[in-house]
């Protein structure tokens, strides 16, 4: 009961600092009524506009203001589209979460067994060579990637659409492009924890009982292994959805991530406020299921987290 109600507090603590601040920084990059308005509009007329969006009260009403619409699921109406912000990002959430399951299923895919190999072989040609891809593939800009599908794919040998999401042969390069620097990572988390299970007693101890090479390796020692990468899992959703901004615009996929980048650039302030909520969001319930198949995982974690509720 402790570890749920310190894990509540830190997650509404998380998410009143990502409201607050996203609120000031907006307000303080320029006033959204200029920067959408014509520049020729005359000054009354300006006027009217900023009036109209809550814009000439103090700051601070107009945060008070904004909490209050929050706690009643008002989350603003979008400046540019003049329509309810969570109804207009609401359109694009689904693609959004496409793209990154997707994304993060090839990582999963690729990165865990390529770590696995390369921890079995250990300073073999074969886990120099999977290390060497995994350390290129980190290390590749998102943008850079997506542009070189683009070429080879798309534009040389015209096998996939370049843009839009109309068919499944529209999800493969921002899957792969979103996909692979995780792949890269897991693949390099995988392999450091395996190598240091591989070499622990109680594989030994299975290996004079009689077990098999894939029976130790199943039941031993990748749900052991697997511990650390889970928990880095919790992280990397945050950094996905993080990486999915230049994904979707390099691809023009339309997602919340592209939705955001437009926001921005017309000071659409509650378009920009309600995607950063629903990120944060993301992220801390995200991180909280991590905690959970961390405890499921790792007995440990349930024993500690008893005692600590006694």
């Amino acid at each position: 009961m402790r570890w749920i109600t310190i894990k509540t507090l830190r997650a509404a603590l998380t998410m009143w600092l990502v409201v607050t601040f996203v609120f000031f920084v907006l307000r303080a990059t320029g006033d959204p009524a200029a920067i959408l308005l014509p520049d020729d509009i005359d000054q009354a007329t300006l006027e009217f506009y900023r009036e109209k969006w809550g814009l000439t009260a103090p700051l601070w009403e107009q945060y008070v203001s904004y909490w209050k619409a929050l706690f009643h699921g008002d989350f603003g109406i979008s400046f540019r589209n003049n329509m309810d912000a969570f109804a207009l990002v609401w359109e694009r959430v689904p693609k959004t979460a496409l793209l990154g399951g997707t994304a993060l299923l090839i990582a999963l895919v690729i990165g865990m067994p390529l770590g696995i190999l390369a921890a079995l072989y250990k300073d073999s040609w074969l886990d120099r060579v999977i290390m060497t891809t995994a350390v290129f593939g980190f290390s590749m800009p998102n943008f850079f990637l997506g542009i070189l599908l683009i070429l080879i794919f798309s534009l040389q040998l015209r096998m996939l659409p370049s843009s839009g999401s109309g068919t499944a042969a529209h999800l493969i390069m921002p899957a792969l492009t979103l996909g692979t620097g995780f792949a890269a990572q897991i693949a390099r988390y995988t392999r450091s924890s395996m190598i240091e299970v591989l070499i622990r007693p109680y594989m030994r101890t299975a290996r004079s009982k009689g077990a098999g090479p894939m029976r130790r390796l199943a039941q031993h020692a990748l749900p052991n292994a697997s511990v650390p990468v889970v928990t880095i899992l919790g992280f990397k959703v945050g950094e996905l959805l993080g990486w999915a901004v230049v994904t979707e615009t390099v691809f023009a996929w339309p997602g919340i991530g592209r939705l955001l980048t437009h926001s921005v650039a017309v000071r659409d302030l509650a378009v920009v406020q309600c995607i950063m909520i629903i990120l944060a969001l993301t992220m801390v319930f995200s991180n909280m299921i991590v905690d959970l198949i961390y405890g499921w995982l790792d007995p440990r974690v349930r024993v500690g987290a008893g005692t600590a509720s006694k």
